[in-house]
């Protein structure tokens, strides 16, 4: 098991191309850490840094307090998962787990050891004499994780390992990954694009935009308090609404659209003259024609999205578009006419 711990961290290319931006934090030891950011934000840089097959312009990086900057990645005792599976296709699964050992030179009953508990961990036991054009995307990607368990290394590393299996598939991985976080008990640094991964796998998220730190802390930390409107608009989904208001000192109101029936009782500080309003979908609450009437954001809703347990509905307001998550109970139709209302407790101000 092992920390990692990252000091200062810059990785700049050719024609003075800065990818990651002087990037300080620690990963703790047994940590299930998740990378998240858009495409080409420098996470996946970040790790590829970490595992050596990037070289690091300047910075410090210790694995296990051992500084490893100029350390070959075989000498790292790292494992990483790549979004493309990359096993070997005239081998069988068993051999696909049991060749990096053999490289090392292992004896053969330890590596038949390592690889039946990794196969029976993962649930691949039946499959161990299969080759890989015979597996399904989900086998394929759990035969990639057992490569990596095997070998029992003080970090795991994965690269959007997900990304290329289904909607249904990519759940059950998700699962899975983390069971194995719990079970294992090793630093995990996890990459992804996804912060519906994010947000349910991660012990520790660090959201990242064009290689800068934006914030780091748990899941909900950076759900219930994000720091600036990048994160609260990354981190959620549907994403956070935004409306551009006007604060006249004693109501909010919103340009085209009317007051929110926010008042300067509603707020612990004095919001900016032009605020964004930022305000989760659970958060917008949603009165309907027959409902009773209250001052509110006027809307026109555009689209219905029932998902069974939940119903989302996108409206315009004015100039601007807003959804609220809504009991699936409620009736509502496409072009109705409705009154959103901002829960005060869970607002975010944003100077623009």
């Amino acid at each position: 098991m092992a920390a990692v711990s990252l000091k200062n961290i810059r990785k700049v290319y050719e024609g003075g191309v800065v990818a990651v931006h002087d990037l300080s934090f620690e990963v703790m030891d047994k940590e299930f850490l998740v990378l998240v950011g858009p495409s080409g934000c420098g996470k996946s840089t970040l790790l590829r840094m970490i595992a050596g097959l990037e070289e690091i312009s300047s910075g410090e990086l210790r694995i296990d307090g051992r500084l490893c900057n100029d350390v070959a990645p075989k000498d790292r005792d790292i494992a990483m998962v790549f979004q493309n599976y990359a096993l070997y296709p005239h081998m069988t699964v068993g051999e696909n787990l049991a060749f990096g050992l053999k490289l090392r030179k292992l004896p053969g009953a330890e590596i038949r050891q390592r690889v039946a508990e990794a196969a029976e961990m993962l649930g691949i036991t039946p499959y161990l004499s299969r080759k890989p054009k015979a597996l399904s995307g989900g086998q394929r990607q759990r035969v990639a994780l057992g490569r990596a368990i095997v070998r029992k290394p003080k970090v795991f590393l994965f690269d959007e390992p997900l990304s290329n299996l289904d909607a249904k598939m990519r759940v059950q991985m998700r699962v899975e990954i983390s069971r194995l976080s719990a079970q294992l008990q090793t630093t995990m640094i996890y990459v992804t694009h996804d912060q519906t991964e994010a947000m349910t796998m991660g012990h520790r998220i660090v959201c990242m935009r064009d290689g800068v730190i934006q914030q780091s802390g748990t899941p909900m930390e950076l759900y219930k308090s994000p720091s600036n409107r990048f994160v609260a608009g990354f981190i959620g989904m549907p994403p956070m609404n935004f409306l551009p208001c006007e604060w006249t000192g004693e109501a909010l109101t919103i340009p085209g659209a009317g007051v929110t029936g926010l008042t300067s009782g509603d707020f612990p500080v004095r919001p900016p003259a032009k605020p964004i309003l930022g305000v989760r979908p659970e958060h917008l609450r949603l009165l309907t024609k027959d409902s009773p009437t209250a001052a509110g954001i006027a809307a026109e809703v555009e689209v219905v999205e029932p998902l069974g347990a939940e119903t989302l509905v996108y409206c315009r307001a004015g100039d601007h578009r807003a959804v609220s998550r809504v009991d699936p109970e409620t009736r509502v139709g496409r072009g109705d006419r409705v009154t959103l209302i901002p829960q005060p407790a869970h607002l975010h101000f944003f100077d623009p």
